[in-house]
């Protein structure tokens, strides 16, 4: 959704972890006319240019679609979408690590920005919302540094597909 429609912690800072944060109900339909053959074209997700009018992003269907996205898990129509189910978690530390290099590097956070977002809005959500979804996981994949033999399960898995 539109940073205008996004939710506003008690701060006034845009809350964009959380379900409401996402327009599920288009996400859904283009998750279905992807696997119905249809190509799609959505708008770039524009973070960081919010007075940039976004490009325009053509995706093609294919036999092999892969969804990604913090919530995915979250509402149960898109979960009835899914052949395969694969959560990636990784310890808190790590996460807040990723984040700091992330928003430090590529949204121009400064540290006190990230860590604030990090305790009022990431850590909460992931509590409420998202480590409660691994249970729709059909796999779980612990992302340290090395996650060669889950990559090889999902070679295997995806080439018997293809097949």
């Amino acid at each position: 959704l539109p940073i205008e429609k996004q939710e506003k912690d008690i701060n006034g800072i845009e809350n964009f972890d959380l379900p409401s944060s996402i327009d599920h109900e288009s996400f859904i339909q283009d998750l279905k006319r992807l696997k119905n053959g249809e190509d799609i074209i959505i708008d770039e997700y524009n973070f960081n240019h919010r007075d940039t009018p976004p490009n325009q992003i053509q995706i093609l269907s294919r036999p092999v679609i892969i969804v990604e996205g913090i919530f995915t898990f979250h509402f149960k129509k898109i979960n009835e979408l899914l052949d395969l189910k694969i959560f990636v978690d990784a310890p808190d530390y790590l996460m807040l690590k990723r984040r700091i290099l992330r928003d430090g590097n590529e949204r121009g956070y400064d540290l006190s920005d990230v860590l604030y977002r990090f305790e009022h809005h990431v850590m909460p959500a992931y509590a409420k919302y998202i480590s409660p979804s691994k249970i729709e996981a059909d796999i779980i994949v612990p992302n340290l540094d090395k996650f060669d033999n889950a990559l090889e399960v999902l070679s295997i898995y995806l080439k018997q597909i293809l097949k």
